[in-house]
């Protein structure tokens, strides 16, 4: 290849590919904005689904607890009451 024909495919190519600008402050600054619009967009998404989940991991826990009291209750009725047929039974002996 001869040097014109080289000095031709590399502005073919620079014509493809266009001017590479080099990035400046307005043009990172857009971006920054943009990082922060989403964050900002994203931030309170984020933080209701964490409370909701934290939440409902606590009312599930309450649930379990009042759940376990009610069976508890239950035994401890069923106790108390056959202690008072037995005790009226004792007393109906003496």
């Amino acid at each position: 290849m001869e040097y014109d024909e080289k000095d031709e495919i590399l502005s073919e190519i620079h014509t493809v590919l266009g001017d590479k600008e080099d990035l400046d402050l307005n043009f990172l600054m857009s971006v920054m904005m943009a990082v922060c619009l989403v964050l900002l967009l994203a931030f309170p998404k984020i933080f209701l689904q964490s409370s909701i989940y934290y939440k409902s991991r606590d009312i599930s826990a309450l649930e379990r607890e009042y759940k376990s009291l009610k069976e508890e209750h239950k035994i401890i009725t069923t106790e108390v009451e056959q202690k008072r047929f037995k005790n009226q039974i004792l007393d109906t002996l003496f």
